[in-house]
């Protein structure tokens, strides 16, 4: 980036297209409303993936916006294969900060301000180094963040409780957490325990000059009062914490594509979209009785679908397929292309899903709750079918469907639970009949960072 006389930011974004997309939307922002260079670098998880490849499933940046991927980091020596998908970003992280350090050292124009996601706190020490501000940006629900900032506080008794008994986790001032709904991090691992890896994460996020939280004060306002002034919480309170959403990747009306295309020939809010986010999977008997749900329930469809991946949900996390007869892949039932011919359109691994979600076709989301789906679906108004797979999911499924009436549940609320075609069938007609009859009205586009009101 040539030397220029504008504030310089740096945003560093943890592996995951979940983390990437906020924090580029994020860059964009400061630099479109607040005159502000910002340079992302970006720690990847794949090393054949390339920027443009990497950029072409987000969103364009703005000129000020210069994004980088640091170098690959080999962390076989320092977790196992096997850990969980935590503490496999963590090591990453924390192994990608020498990069990070020599890449500000050669900077023309020295940054100002260090914004790292949840995962990136072990970059924050750079800040003192190179005399930046530093914030933690939460791509989340203030709900995870107060979870998150309370669980130093968690005595052995509440966490025995809630991890063992399988009672309501308490957070001050929020919706308790029912075990069904509950984080990894209170679940067993084998062999590891990640809880101390997210104490740790929620003490040193105190330590911030500010906390930025991808939300709004309509949408949670009793939660993020009780961050602001609940001295329950301890030293966060002390921190700012800014609500800024809700941040999403703009619709690129010049885009067109086969799903488009299909979408265009379809009556309007007549298409159920289903997509289990970037990262997510089902088993393969899952994905068979989702396969034959959506047939049975007679509504038109657009399925983003990916290869199963038993007992790991994240399985698309860190391919192509082959096929059978009818270009059917062979995860789903033979002959099931030609048996949705003119009713469901199946999409390989990804679909320009911004531009799918506003397309009036669309009448409902079958989605995995991730908060950036969730996000566009509400600016939208799209309504949704809940299937939260892992991390915060199910809280928002929750939250989504029980206290802002905004979606109705499908997925299973127990890790290996079939979820049966019969089922599936049922809520899918049941939904897109109540969609039909105007009985699920969402809320309009929210205020957001567009607005003139906007906190960033």
């Amino acid at each position: 980036m040539q030397t220029s006389s504008n504030p310089h930011a740096i945003l560093l974004a943890s592996p995951g297209m979940g983390h990437l997309i906020p924090v580029l939307e994020l860059g964009n922002h400061l630099a479109a409303h607040h005159g502000i260079d910002v340079t992302i670098f970006v720690v990847v998880a794949d090393p054949s993936i390339s920027k443009s490849r990497l950029l072409g499933q987000t969103t364009a940046t703005l000129k000020p916006v210069n994004v980088v991927l640091l170098p690959q980091v080999d962390i076989s020596s320092l977790v196992s294969p096997t850990a969980s998908v935590v503490a496999q970003i963590a090591a990453m992280m924390r192994a990608a900060v020498p990069s990070l350090r020599a890449a500000i050292s050669v900077m023309s124009t020295p940054p100002t301000a260090l914004v790292v996601d949840l995962f990136g706190k072990e970059a924050l020490v750079l800040a003192s180094e190179f005399n930046m501000l530093k914030y933690v940006f939460v791509t989340s629900t203030a709900w995870f963040l107060a979870v998150t900032v309370h669980l130093p506080s968690l005595s052995e008794k509440e966490r025995h409780e809630h991890r063992v008994l399988k009672k309501p986790l308490k957070i001050p001032g929020c919706r308790a957490i029912q075990f069904e709904d509950t984080l990894e991090v209170f679940l067993d691992h084998p062999n590891q325990d990640i809880f101390p890896e997210f104490a740790r994460l929620a003490f040193e996020m105190s330590l911030a000059d500010g906390i930025l939280v991808n939300t709004w004060r309509e949408l949670e306002p009793s939660t993020l009062n009780e961050l602001l002034h609940n001295k329950a919480f301890g030293r966060v309170t002390k921190v700012p914490v800014y609500p800024i959403g809700p941040l999403v990747r703009p619709v690129r009306q010049s885009l067109e594509s086969d799903v488009t295309a299909w979408l265009d020939k379809q009556p309007k809010e007549s298409v159920i979209y289903v997509s289990f986010g970037s990262g997510g999977t089902l088993s393969a008997k899952q994905t068979i009785e989702l396969a034959w749900g959506l047939k049975l329930s007679q509504q038109r469809f657009v399925w983003v679908a990916r290869p199963p991946a038993d007992n790991n949900s994240r399985g698309a996390f860190f391919n192509s397929t082959s096929s059978i007869q009818d270009g059917t892949p062979d995860y789903l039932p033979e002959g099931f292309f030609t048996s949705i011919r003119g009713m469901g359109l199946i999409v390989p691994m990804w679909a320009p899903q911004t531009e799918v979600l506003a397309h009036e076709s669309i009448g409902a989301f079958l989605s995995h709750c991730g908060w950036n789906s969730t996000l566009e679906s509400m600016v939208n108004g799209v309504p949704m079918i809940t299937w939260p797979l892992y991390a915060e999911q199910k809280m928002n499924a929750t939250m989504l469907a029980e206290e802002l009436g905004m979606a109705v549940r499908l997925g299973p609320r127990e890790a290996g639970t079939l979820v049966e075609r019969e089922a599936i069938k049922d809520v899918l007609m049941g939904a897109m009949d109540v969609r039909h009859k105007g009985g699920q009205k969402l809320m309009g586009p929210p205020r957001g960072p567009n607005s003139e009101q906007a906190d960033v």
